[in-house]
């Protein structure tokens, strides 16, 4: 019998077969799973379906938790939990409660001392971050940037100076249909010198992660608008670090 817990089931990021990015032992605490919170009541239950055709969707309990959620609704998605009985909550893809609404939840149970349970699962921030080359060790995630351009403008140079003072790797997200217009406002707002990182259709068959200085992306030709992308941004101003970093890329701009 699977023990009561809010366990946090992370979704596919992309189109890898499921055992490529999904572990088995995922889908063995899921199935014993009746109450599960989602974000979208319609792809959750196909997930269900995709991961195991003969799962018992109709033997279960869903509670959508979205912008449409009222918050005096949340406390009360965790009813079952409290009885004990398990509870499964799920993003629409990669890991709840990380840039995502299912925080709120976690947050309650944290609260009121409920067991909470990750499960290992694709995690596009992690993903991009593995494959930037950047700080691994010292980073933060933005989310959204403004879409004004002064305001986003501000931003950057904010993020683009944090970035340089303490070595940290600044990673934000970009509504997908909008992806070219960041890549062209950061080529041209960033130092030609800052490093920006574009991981795009991560855990897919189109997959691209690329690294290079800002002044190389001015002339990209890549089409990154309706396809979910991470940028990411570093500076290492250590005069070493620098004249290393400047070596390395350039014997690898040499190379393509």
């Amino acid at each position: 019998m699977l023990p009561p817990a809010l366990y946090l089931i992370p979704v596919e990021i992309g189109d890898s077969p499921l055992d490529m990015t999904i572990p088995s032992g995922n889908l063995r605490i899921v199935r014993e799973i009746r109450t599960f919170i989602v974000e979208n009541l319609r792809t959750a239950r196909r997930c269900l379906r995709r991961w195991d055709r003969e799962f018992p969707i109709d033997a279960c309990t869903f509670h959508e938790l979205n912008g449409h959620t009222a918050a005096t609704d949340i406390s009360g998605f965790l009813d079952a939990l409290r009885r004990g009985e398990p509870v499964g909550m799920m993003s629409e893809a990669g890991c709840p409660a990380v840039a995502d609404p299912g925080a709120a939840v976690v947050e309650i149970a944290q609260r009121e001392l409920l067991k909470v349970v990750p499960l290992t699962g694709p995690s596009s921030i992690l993903l991009s971050l593995m494959a930037s080359g950047f700080n691994g060790q010292g980073f933060a995630f933005n989310g959204y940037l403004p879409v004004k351009e002064d305001e986003k403008g501000k931003v950057i140079k904010e993020l683009e100076a944090r970035a340089s003072r303490l070595g940290q790797t600044q990673i934000f997200i970009e509504t997908p249909y909008r992806n070219n217009r960041m890549l062209k406002f950061l080529a041209t707002h960033l130092r030609p010198d800052t490093l920006l990182c574009v991981a795009c259709d991560i855990s897919s068959s189109s997959e691209s992660i690329v690294t290079m200085p800002a002044a190389g992306w001015r002339e990209c030709k890549t089409d990154y608008d309706k396809r979910p992308a991470i940028f990411l941004i570093h500076r290492n101003d250590s005069e070493q670090a620098r004249r290393r970093e400047r070596r390395e890329w350039g014997e690898r701009s040499k190379g393509k």
